[in-house]
């Protein structure tokens, strides 16, 4: 059953992700945003600008909940700060969309599930977006369908430039106090969230961290192997010392290969978008090229619509936030100095 009237959206975090979230919200009519709230007070001349009351604009995540009684409530906050928002949003009676990573730890991710389960009426949707980009959909039908047979291996590489030096090694990011880990859990989980949409769950986990060029205290590279119960490999290099924006996921398959690159962005430094289909039968190769990012949109909107038929939540729930956040858990705790500096993971 359809809601008659647009639902109430508080976006906690007013920062890069939630203004992409803000656009989001805006452009949706089955949505209307009801209030922001972040440590550092929005331009309220800018925001009347806009339209929005300053009214609306608070510095704590409870007074926000309580005064303004949204329906959905997005945390876009930096991972230290994310659990107890969501924790309190869901006690509030609020729906909740939550960046990756839900937390630090997972621990955190428990205290969020713990929150969820008490409150089976509510939905909950954590932001793996990557599964909503083109190329990833693409390849997504065309392992469903079955007529490349089935998944063999799976090999990814996902990692920055790095940028400035000053700047990349004075990000909360790397503060390993709010992060709880380094460009594994900053940027790997997009990737290990990937091998898991394809694969299913992994049995078997082996990684290696280290920090071998940067000047922070989490990792700036992991190398990632795993296996499925089924025998499928996956491998993963994630990095922040490519020295360029990079995105590749590999899939080996019985009857050819898949082969996505690049990744539509705000900056377009990850390259364009691209799905490469390749045939053993008869060696040939098909390239598709994407120009349209709507993997905000569909994500927010596959929300909405559980929201208002009241159906379960079936892509990116609490349940594969803790899947891949063990999967990183694991890693962090076979490289012990990198498992005390991470918040616990």
């Amino acid at each position: 059953m359809r809601l008659t009237k647009p639902l109430k959206v508080l976006i906690v975090g007013h920062g890069y992700m939630g203004q992409i979230r803000r656009r989001v919200v805006d452009s949706l009519p089955e949505l209307t945003l009801c209030g922001i709230c972040d440590p550092v007070p929005c331009d309220p001349v800018a925001t009347v600008v806009a339209g929005f009351s300053p009214r609306s604009i608070f510095t704590d995540h409870r007074d926000a909940i309580d005064s303004l009684k949204p329906d959905i409530v997005f945390v876009c906050t930096p991972n230290k700060y994310s659990p107890d928002i969501c924790v309190y949003a869901l006690e509030s009676g609020c729906h909740l969309f939550c960046e990756k990573p839900p937390g630090r730890s997972l621990d955190d991710v428990h205290r969020i599930r713990k929150a969820e389960l008490a409150r089976p009426d509510l939905k909950v949707m954590f932001g793996f977006n990557h599964r909503h980009h083109p190329a990833i959909l693409e390849a997504k039908s065309l392992v469903d369908a079955g007529r490349m047979g089935r998944i063999i291996w799976l090999r990814g590489v996902y990692g920055k430039s790095g940028g400035s030096g000053t700047e990349f090694e004075h990000s909360w990011r790397n503060d390993p106090e709010i992060s709880g880990g380094g460009i594994l859990l900053d940027q790997g989980i997009h990737m290990l969230d990937l091998f898991r949409f394809f694969c299913g769950d992994f049995e078997k986990v082996h990684g290696i961290v280290a920090t071998g060029y940067w000047n922070i205290g989490v990792e700036d590279n992991a190398f990632v192997l795993l296996r499925t119960a089924a025998g499928q490999i996956a491998q993963l290099h994630s990095s922040a010392t490519l020295w360029k924006h990079t995105f590749r996921l590999e899939i080996g398959l019985e009857n050819g290969y898949l082969v996505t690159q690049g990744l539509l962005s705000k900056t377009g430094s990850y390259g364009r978008e691209t799905l490469i289909i390749g045939r053993k039968a008869t060696g040939d190769e098909e390239i598709v090229y994407f120009d349209r990012d709507l993997s905000w949109d569909l994500q927010v909107k596959e929300l909405v619509r559980c929201i208002q038929n009241n159906d379960p939540v079936t892509d990116s729930t609490s349940l594969d936030a803790l899947r891949v956040m063990g999967l990183i858990a694991e890693v962090y705790s076979q490289n012990r100095s990198y498992a005390d500096c991470s918040g616990g993971l």
